[in-house]
């Protein structure tokens, strides 16, 4: 603090929108970058059924820890694969693919704040009775010495546990979950690094036995709004997942996403994180080589893809070529025999039909879905003599929204290759990916995108937050301001004001 310099927290650095990084040279202050990676001890109470995360572990450490227990992480694919960490989603408020959980959440944290007088104050509100001191607070979390006793039952959330029922609210002319919800906006959570974060108190989740994958398809966008409502209105037993892909994102993802998807079937995705890791140290050496071809360990893997054997599932390439529009719906226990009911009789008289997948085949329906994720990116680095950039937009839609797949003005489908559309259907949650063509402006041609979601009342961005990429609308900018009044935690964040005390740039 007696240096006046600011402070990054930053632990993998897998974040979408730029939001654990410095950007640009305008800052009015030195920043010191502190990587949390080897503070990664992960605590379990209660028998697993809550855990204390610390800054550097990481979800797929949590998915291995609570395996034993028979319980989950608040993602299980996805974020865990890249080796992002616990904390991190919650102070990104991130979202997922886990209809019941909704939103990376907690009010529990142990936290470092620099308050209006410039001074720094160590907050207990993990509900764990620690000391007085900042120094045996954390020595004491640091090496586990508090019992039962010590463990107060706060009332506080430790998740989302209103978000299963939010997400049935198929009337709401709001979005079920997004970044700059106030109503998820509580300390660590979403904070976006203007808190330093020590620990946080999460809960976990019973580990599903009996699941059950139905493979949906329809070439009419009406027949999945009239779906999706019936789901989240009737039945009695919420979905685990309910995953949207198009046809071209299905195209995309079988050549560019191939790769990923045949190393997590055949490795599992404890490795992931290692090999993410890895290519990313190869790629920043690869990088320094002048005249050395971009992107060149893409190039390569993109290359043996191809000469791989095809990886899909007959009955759903068959699908594909069927149907345009795909749900991948996923339930569990009695909820099994629940859809199958409802999607006969639905389908009796709809355009489209189902299919119950075999164990294989649904696993490699989610794993396809996962993989399309990267497909876009994938395709940039092969192409990039052909691609401007990608232009990636993770929109929130208001729950009562029925003109859900989005149909661009010609001056807008001109600088496009490809419109690749995919996301978390039952929380109206949609990552959609422009390929721009070569030579377009990328900058212009976002706010134009921004501008049509804005008169849909969509909400952006839905779960990768602000980062350097996105303004920060009024309440989250507040909020930043209010947890944040020196401005010494990642400032620039939203595209605020880099200066102390947020005085205007």
């Amino acid at each position: 603090m007696a240096a006046d310099t600011i402070i990054i927290m930053q632990a993998a650095n897998t974040g979408l929108t730029e939001g654990s990084t410095p950007s640009g040279d305008d800052y009015d202050r030195p920043i010191v970058i502190l990587n949390t990676l080897r503070l990664n001890n992960i605590q379990l109470l209660d028998d697993g059924k809550q855990v204390i995360g610390f800054p550097g572990s990481t979800l797929n450490q949590l998915e291995k820890r609570l395996k034993p227990y028979g319980r989950e992480p608040h993602s299980v694919i996805g974020s865990s694969c890249i080796g992002a960490s616990v904390v991190g989603g919650i102070c990104n408020n991130s979202g997922g693919s886990l209809v019941q959980r909704g939103p990376a959440y907690t009010e529990m944290a142990l936290y470092a704040q620099i308050d209006a007088q410039g001074e720094l104050q160590l907050i207990n509100h993990l509900g764990i009775s620690l000391g007085n001191t900042p120094e045996e607070i954390l020595q004491r979390l640091e090496q586990g010495q508090y019992g039962a006793e010590d463990i107060e039952q706060t009332g506080q959330q430790a998740s989302d546990s209103e978000y299963a029922t939010r997400v049935r609210d198929i009337d709401a002319t709001t979005p079920s979950r997004f970044n700059a919800d106030p109503r998820r906006l509580f300390e660590a959570s979403g904070c976006a690094g203007k808190l330093a974060i020590f620990a946080v108190r999460l809960d976990t989740f019973p580990s599903e036995k009996q699941q059950q994958v139905f493979y949906i398809g329809t070439n009419q966008t009406q027949v999945l709004t009239e779906l999706r409502r019936i789901i989240l209105r009737d039945f009695k037993h919420l979905p685990i997942a309910g995953e949207y892909l198009h046809r071209d994102i299905f195209d995309i993802a079988e050549t560019y996403g191939k790769d990923t998807f045949v190393m997590i079937n055949s490795m599992g995705t404890n490795n992931m994180p290692r090999f993410f890791t890895l290519k990313g140290k190869i790629d920043a050496r690869l990088n320094k080589i002048p005249h050395l071809v971009d992107h060149l360990t893409d190039r390569v893997m993109q290359g043996f893809s191809q000469i791989l054997p095809n990886h899909l599932p007959k009955r759903l390439k068959t699908y594909r070529n069927q149907y345009e529009h795909h749900l991948l719906l996923k339930m569990s226990g009695d909820g099994i025999t629940e859809a199958q009911q409802h999607l006969r009789a639905f389908f009796a008289t709809a355009e489209g039909n189902f299919i119950a997948c075999t164990a294989d085949e649904g696993k490699k329906a989610f794993l396809h879905r996962f993989a399309a994720a990267g497909a876009a990116v994938r395709y940039h680095a092969v192409h990039a003599d052909q691609v401007e950039d990608i232009l990636a937009l993770d929109i929130a839609l208001r729950r009562n929204e029925k003109q859900w797949f989005e149909t661009l003005p010609p001056e807008i489908e001109k600088c496009l290759i490809a419109k690749l559309y995919y996301g978390h259907f039952l929380c109206h949650v949609f990552h959609q990916d422009y390929i721009v063509k070569k030579g377009v402006d990328v900058k212009a041609l976002k706010e134009k995108m921004l501008s049509l979601l804005n008169d849909k009342g969509a909400e952006y961005p839905a779960e990768h937050n602000v980062g350097h990429l996105y303004l920060a609308k009024p309440a989250l900018k507040d909020f930043y301001q209010q947890i944040d009044p020196t401005n010494s935690f990642n400032p620039g964040i939203g595209k605020t004001s880099k200066r102390k005390r947020w005085q205007q740039d």
